[in-house]
């Protein structure tokens, strides 16, 4: 008996080691699986080692898109595709990574109510966004740095975009030009900005977009200096390679000192990343304006003469302001967990924040977004479309421009299944009457 007792013990740490390790971060299946069954009995605990003896047993990562059941099954092969530095960067969150996992675990209190005998032979699942219509809910969020990812980068993207009709936002420090990404989608994509500490940058990076027919500027305020990147941090302690030959320079503070990565001046930085070629950047230091206020949002209000969003908002409050500013919509994010450990989805914050809109403007929304149930139960919250960040960089390392098109068929095809079962046959019609959302 006592050495029954003392093998459950020894599986019980060797799985409480397993959850903590960054080995695992960002993997929700195994992540997720293994915390459950960990905290049951001996039987599941059984049924945890068994689910170790399968993944080290069988081949259990896809070697092509088409081999994939859901798009998580890209992560497993992002993760192998990529050396450990660039998978972390794309998998952390801050501190416990919490909120990265709070994205995700609030679709799962939300339920779906299907209606019975609808006619859903015919399934739209467009929308119109300023004036534009898109095939598909499904944006393509901004993600910096992508050709960290593979060679082609957000070329891949844009051209998986132009495939699907999916509408793309670019990052401002991705390593394409949007000229270069608009060429590849075949039509304009939307600029994100980090407008800097100096007016002029900013103002520079807005009037580039402008010139190259984007449509909408998307100014990102969650994002401020100091945060604690655990996992990315562990990965790069993790990653035998030198680092340091690519990455010369930290711009925040978030790697200094960290494995593989020098100090050095923010024009260092800069010259990996086009959106900032010939401009004075001598007196820049950060990514975010100084101060990020309201009065700098007046202010890119007077200048931009584009669609204006802002990016990161996530209460009742700010949206009102928002409104107020004259800003043209709003993203609902939390820079998928990797901007401050504050452990509420945005699917949680949607909600007060499409109240606090009015309907005056549209509100989209993104975190966490895996499943097209996921998709339909943001719409039906009332989001006029949903972004996915972390899903296409997976599709993106593992297999480049195939990859992307297969994550975004993958999600297109569920949310057609979805409103099918639930009886709605347009994007309009999926309304809060067709969720139940139990207490957070």
């Amino acid at each position: 008996m006592d050495d029954v007792r003392g093998q459950t013990e020894a599986r019980r740490r060797f799985l409480r080691m397993l959850v903590a390790s960054p080995l695992f971060a960002g993997s929700h299946f195994l992540r997720s699986s293994l915390a459950n069954l960990m905290v049951t009995n001996v039987a599941a605990e059984e049924k945890a080692v068994r689910l170790l003896d399968i993944l080290q047993q069988s081949d259990a990562v896809i070697s092509s898109p088409d081999q994939a059941f859901d798009v998580m099954d890209f992560e497993a092969a992002a993760r192998k595709a990529l050396p450990p530095a660039h998978f972390g960067y794309m998998a952390t969150g801050v501190d416990d990574d919490g909120t990265v996992r709070a994205n995700r675990e609030g679709y799962s209190r939300i339920q779906i109510r299907p209606r019975r005998l609808v006619d859903v032979e015919k399934i739209d699942t467009s929308v119109r966004l300023f004036g534009t219509s898109w095939s598909s809910p499904i944006v393509i969020s901004p993600v910096s740095s992508q050709k960290a990812f593979h060679p082609d980068g957000e070329i891949a993207v844009a051209r998986a975009a132009r495939a699907k009709d999916h509408l793309q936002i670019l990052a401002t420090v991705a390593n394409s030009s949007i000229e270069d990404v608009t060429a590849a989608r075949g039509k304009p994509v939307w600029q994100q900005l980090y407008p800097t500490n100096v007016w002029e940058v900013g103002r520079a990076i807005v009037k580039r977009a402008e010139a190259a027919g984007s449509p909408a500027i998307v100014f990102t305020v969650d994002q401020q200096e100091g945060a604690n990147r655990e996992t990315l941090f562990r990965a790069q302690k993790a990653d035998a390679r030198e680092c340091a030959t690519c990455h010369k320079t930290s711009y925040t503070g978030y790697a200094r000192g960290r494995p593989g990565v020098t100090s050095g001046g923010f024009s260092e930085y800069a010259a990996r990343h086009p959106m900032f070629d010939g401009l004075d950047l001598s007196k820049v230091t950060q990514l975010r304006p100084s101060p990020m206020d309201w009065a700098f949002v007046k202010r890119l209000r007077d200048t931009v003469t584009v669609k204006l969003l802002i990016k990161g908002i996530v209460t009742h409050e700010d949206a009102q302001i928002a409104v107020e500013h004259g800003v043209d919509g709003l993203i609902v994010s939390n820079h998928g967990g990797r901007a401050e450990e504050t452990l509420r989805a945005t699917i949680e914050s949607l909600p007060e924040v499409v109240e606090g809109a009015g309907g005056k403007i549209p509100v989209l929304v993104d975190g966490g977004i895996r499943r097209g149930t996921d998709i339909f139960k943001a719409l039906a919250l009332g989001a006029t479309a949903v972004g996915i960040g972390r899903p296409e960089a997976w599709g993106l390392a593992a297999f480049g421009q195939p990859g992307v098109e297969a994550v975004l068929e993958m999600l297109r095809r569920e949310l057609r299944t979805i409103m099918r079962q639930a009886g709605t046959t347009s994007v309009e019609r999926i309304t809060r009457s067709y969720v139940v959302v139990r207490p957070f």
